[in-house]
């Protein structure tokens, strides 16, 4: 099991308990998923669950992974991102590889996060020049900017 702290479930109200096994439907509902989102999971490999028959039997480990993944979903990792750092914990049980790939993707992340604000900032600030410039015309010719004629 990954080392970090897992990401929080939409609805936790289940206890740690590591031999416990889950449904599909049980963890639907707790990471507010559906079923689908759960099996495509499975199909990328990101989540190994047990078979009984056609029932997926889901560990206590499939369900702090489903976490993981969720969280570096929102984060804005890529899927393939996410399978890499789960992974990098069955090379070394330690965790410190894990943790240590994971700050450098975010740093990457925050570094483009910010990048992309910059570019934001000056885009609306280009619109607002347009804005009082196209006023200011509108004015200028006796226009109503607000109006609908």
């Amino acid at each position: 099991m990954p080392v970090a702290p897992s990401a929080t479930p939409a609805k936790s109200t289940a206890p740690r308990d590591s031999g416990r096994i889950y449904s599909i439907a049980e963890l639907a509902r707790e990471f507010g998923i559906t079923a689908r989102t759960m099996r495509f999971y499975e199909d990328e490999e990101l989540i190994k669950p047990r078979r009984q028959g056609l029932t997926r039997l889901y560990s206590a480990h499939d369900r702090t992974r489903l976490g993981w993944i969720l969280r570096g979903k929102r984060l804005g990792f890529s899927l393939a991102e996410i399978k890499e750092l789960l992974d990098l914990y069955q090379v070394d049980r330690t965790g410190v590889q894990q943790l240590r790939e994971l700050l450098r993707r975010s740093r990457l992340h925050i570094s483009d996060l910010e990048r992309k604000r910059r570019d934001l900032d000056a885009h609306i600030n280009e619109f607002r020049e347009v804005e009082t410039q196209v006023t200011a015309e509108l004015k200028q010719r006796g226009v109503d900017p607000e109006g609908d004629d």
